[in-house]
């Protein structure tokens, strides 16, 4: 309405300059003139007031078809696409009238006589402030008074449309049955309709108010109406989703108010309620700083009652929480330094939230079935010599478990690798010693892992543990014999710890025995180190084919790898952390089944457990593989294309020999890879051989004994376990419009003009773009399939599981969506979810339903639709949650 207002007041001045007494038209075939306003008849005894300005500015003006004048001069007519710019303003219309006799001034389309089409309509736009488009203006320059017909115009996401408005000498603005309304046609699906108004520069105050859907007035609105204008985000009610759920009864689901707080944050108050007497509440908040950071925070408490009424389910309700808070800094606020926090805390145990309220409305099932949670803040210092430093407080919790586990906070330093015997002057080639490189790194945490119903108790401090883990790499790497690459190393660690403990034991005549852990406060060190080498080259294979079709080649790469790794004995009483663990006599305590001394790491569970092997000089082995072949392509009509497919990615071998071990010298050989068989369709696979064979013992059981199995007269090694998984989507050109759909989002988001409101709706789409239904897919149906073998003692276990998701278009403004899964345990499908989703331009139509299952219910949703939805063809998603 203020764009609306200036707007009028410029046109006047415009067109008024267009017909002084010196203005003479350029003939037809240019048709474009500009004008300087004449000042040597100007009143100098005149205040200039706001409706009396300076017009030293330069006017012009064009006309397509032509630019006339009446007999008099009294009135000037512009034809097809009149054009006129004053300063920042501009003004385009078919039709441009200015009669001096009556100072009025005249703009409108005009009507096509073959096809009766109204056109051209008057637009005009001033600075900034947008453009704005009606049917007709009317000014009178004397009086300054103005009418204009059917003004179309955008306010921060909304749209005013239809009906007239009058401006008044005193620049307020009546207005008459104008609609207001987030749909971005000039014909808009709904609105409020204003039958009267009196607009001003802070306020509106309107009499009746009404709500219009499809030209349909409805028994929605007000008497009259007071809207204040403080240029800002404002608030309103968010209307419920009401449903039906098939043990908590009928339910209005997320309900509540908006509250547009500041153009930096707002906050949404949510509740859902049933008749059964369960309730949740929510507020969310979200925030953001332009160049700076954004961020969220949502707390959410849940009392649902579950069971028949009268019992223990029903009577005690389950009471559950989460909170959530996102926040993230912009890269460019404060380069080399970063904050970040990702915080999720649940209520745990038979209060588990994700599963009592099936994941917060969301309805996912792999959130449902979520049984950790983690969380994290941290804050990153990287200086230009690459030397860097973060500090992290974190958290993991288990919720079935009700374990979690606390690093208040962790502190971790980088100093990167360099040549302390290289020359920043060097001349030539390095010399071996330059080549050594030399790093560090340190690690340092406070943590505590205990029971959540524990964690705030009198002792909690207590359980505190906090150690420093120091690491300094060197290494020195050169090329030998041209293909063999070479390196020598080593690692030494350090370890710090301020708590350790003591262990003792109890020992009985009858050989049983209980143990007793103790914790001592004081600083304990200890280190460890190990020497390394590898060697590892690339081996090249090809083989061409001339009468295998489209094939034209296949080739082989393999990369062998070869390392050798010495490190002493470290579990030794006396050589490291380790002691001997005694008995109620101060005596050693021997293990009553091996009859040999007890030891043990006063390291353990410490914050700095440290990592102390037995002896090891050891030989790993490892072979990856790659097959690629070239084929004929089918896209090159020259026949002369071609084209690679990877059959095998990374097919790997991987295992080692410790020599100085006392048994079981090779370890098992496990192997992964992929395989691509078509463009669209790979499948990853993992598994491991075990060298060793079984056999019967004596009492009867199957045990694992140290003997290879080429020894018994086996041909290949035991597999112990195997994998392989794959997913597959049949609608090949889902992923390609799937991208095109994202650079067009990725389009919008550049565009200039965008509202705050209309940004943060694009920010929140490529958070998550799954969150939304694109009706610009017409099809699609994708599944994965999952696999794993195991084999343990001779015991062989199988497990498998499938899952699929589809989405159709019914029509261009239908689609129903589905997602379920197949249970081979079972033999049955998993819980599905059917929507129909039904696009409305600027509404949404959902209608959700399980059909059965633990979480049977059904649901309808009708909303409005943000304005850039509308544009990008998105629906958003509406989550729901029940417990049957």
């Amino acid at each position: 309405m203020k764009l609306l207002k200036s707007s009028i007041l410029l046109i006047s001045v415009i067109l008024l300059t267009l017909v002084v007494s010196k203005a003479n038209a350029f003939p037809a075939i240019s048709l474009q003139q500009i004008i300087k306003q004449d000042t040597s008849k100007k009143d100098t005894t005149k205040k200039e007031g706001k409706n009396n300005s300076s017009l030293d500015q330069k006017v012009e003006y064009k006309a397509d078809d032509s630019v006339k004048m009446s007999a008099d001069k009294n009135i000037v007519y512009l034809y097809g696409n009149a054009r006129v710019i004053y300063g920042d303003f501009e003004l385009d219309a078919s039709y441009i009238k200015y009669d001096k006799k009556s100072n009025t001034i005249f703009a409108s389309g005009l009507k096509d006589p073959k096809t009766g089409r109204y056109s051209g309509r008057p637009i005009f736009k001033s600075g900034t402030d947008g453009t704005a488009i009606a049917d007709s203006i009317y000014y009178n320059s004397e009086t300054t008074r103005a009418k204009v017909f059917g003004v179309f115009s955008e306010q921060e996401g909304g749209f005013f449309s239809g009906g007239q408005s009058k401006k008044q000498i005193d620049d307020e603005l009546h207005i008459k049955n104008v609609m207001y309304s987030t749909c971005n046609l000039p014909h808009p699906h709904f609105g409020l309709m204003i039958s009267k108004g009196v607009v001003t520069e802070k306020q509106i105050i309107t009499g009746p108010v009404y709500m219009i859907i499809e030209d349909v007035p409805t028994f929605l609105g007000l008497p009259f109406a007071f809207f204040p204008k403080p240029n800002k985000r404002t608030s309103g009610v968010i209307l419920p989703t009401p449903g039906e759920d098939a043990t908590r009864g009928f339910f209005l689901q997320n309900g509540g108010y908006y509250l547009g707080l500041s153009d930096y944050w707002d906050a949404k108050l949510m509740g859902s309620i049933y008749t059964n007497g369960s309730f949740e509440t929510s507020v969310l908040s979200n925030y953001t700083k332009r160049y700076k950071y954004n961020g969220n925070i949502n707390l959410r408490y849940a009392s649902f009652k579950d069971g028949l009424e009268g019992t223990d389910a029903f009577a005690n309700p389950t009471k559950s929480f989460n909170i959530t808070w996102s926040h993230s800094q912009n890269a460019n606020a404060k380069p080399g330094t970063t904050f970040s926090a990702s915080v999720n805390l649940v209520s745990s145990g038979r209060n588990n939230y994700y599963r009592s309220t099936a994941a917060g409305t969301t309805y996912d099932q792999n959130t449902i079935a979520t049984n950790t949670t983690s969380s994290s803040v941290s804050y990153s210092r990287t200086y230009d010599n690459g030397i860097n430093y973060s500090l992290t407080t974190s958290s993991n919790q288990s919720l079935g478990t009700r374990d979690i586990s606390l690093r208040l906070p962790e502190l971790t330093f980088n100093v990167p690798t360099f040549n302390p015997f290289d020359s920043k002057n060097r001349v030539g080639e390095q010399k071996w010693y330059q080549k050594i490189t030399v790093g560090y790194g340190m690690n340092g945490s406070n943590s505590i892992e205990t029971k959540d119903s524990l964690l705030f108790d009198n002792n909690g401090l207590k359980r505190l543990r906090t150690g420093f883990t120091h690491t300094i790499p060197v290494n020195m790497s050169f090329t030998a014999l041209k293909y063999l690459n070479f390196s020598l190393g080593g690692t030494y660690n350090d370890y710090w710890n301020f708590q350790t403990v003591r262990k003792r034991f109890t020992q009985f005549e009858d050989d049983t025995y209980t143990a007793r852990i103790d914790t001592i406060a004081g600083f304990k060190r200890a280190g460890s180190y190990n020497l390394s080498t590898s060697l590892s080259t690339k081996i090249y294979g090809k083989k061409e084919f001339k009468n295998l079709g489209k094939i034209k080649a296949m080739r082989h790469v393999m990369t062998p790898t070869m390392s050798f790794t010495y490190s002493p004995d470290f579990t030794q009483p006396g050589k490291g952390p380790y002691e001997t663990a005694l008995n109620q006599n101060g005596q050693s305590f021997n293990d009553p089944s091996t009859n040999l001394p007890v030891t043990y790491s006063i390291f353990d569970g410490m914050a700095a457990p440290g990592s102390f092997s037995t002896k090891q000089a050891a030989i790993g082995f490892g072979l990856d593989n790659t097959v690629e072949l070239k084929v004929k392509s089918d896209k090159d009509t020259t026949g002369t294309g071609e084209r690679k497919i990877p059959i095998i990615q990374g097919l790997s071998f991987n295992g080692s020999y410790n020599f100085v071990a006392p048994s079981y010298k090779l370890s098992p050989i496990s192997f992964s890879g992929r395989s691509q068989f078509t463009d669209k369709l790979g499948i990853n696979y993992n598994g491991s051989f075990d060298p060793y064979v079984l056999e019967t013992n004596e009492e009867g059981v199957l045990t694992r004994v140290d003997r290879y199995f080429f020894q018994s007269g086996k041909f290949l090694p035991r597999l112990t376990n195997f994998g392989f998984s794959f997913d597959y989507s049949l609608n090949p050109e889902a992923l390609k419009r799937k991208n095109e759909a994202n650079d067009k989002i990725n389009d919008a988001a550049g565009k200039n003009g965008l509202s705050e409101m209309q940004s943060a709706q694009l920010a929140a789409i490529s958070r998550d773009p799954n969150a939304f239904v694109d009706f610009n897919i017409p099809w699609n149906f994708s599944f994965a399939y999952s696999f794993q073998y195991s084999n343990n003692l001779g015991v062989g276990t199988t497990s498998n599981t499938l899952t699929f998701n589809g989405d159709m278009n019914l029509t261009p403004k239908w689609k129903v969506t589905f997602n379920s899964g197949y249970d081979f345990q079972n033999n049955g499908l998993t819980p599905m979810n059917i929507a129909i989703y039904r696009d409305l331009h600027c509404w949404d139509m959902s209608v959700n339903w399980v059909p059965y299952g633990a979480y049977k219910s059904y649901s309808l949703t009708i909303k409005v639709k943000a304005s850039i939805l509308q544009d990008l063809k998105l629906s958003k998603r509406q989550g729901f949650y029940t417990t049957y």
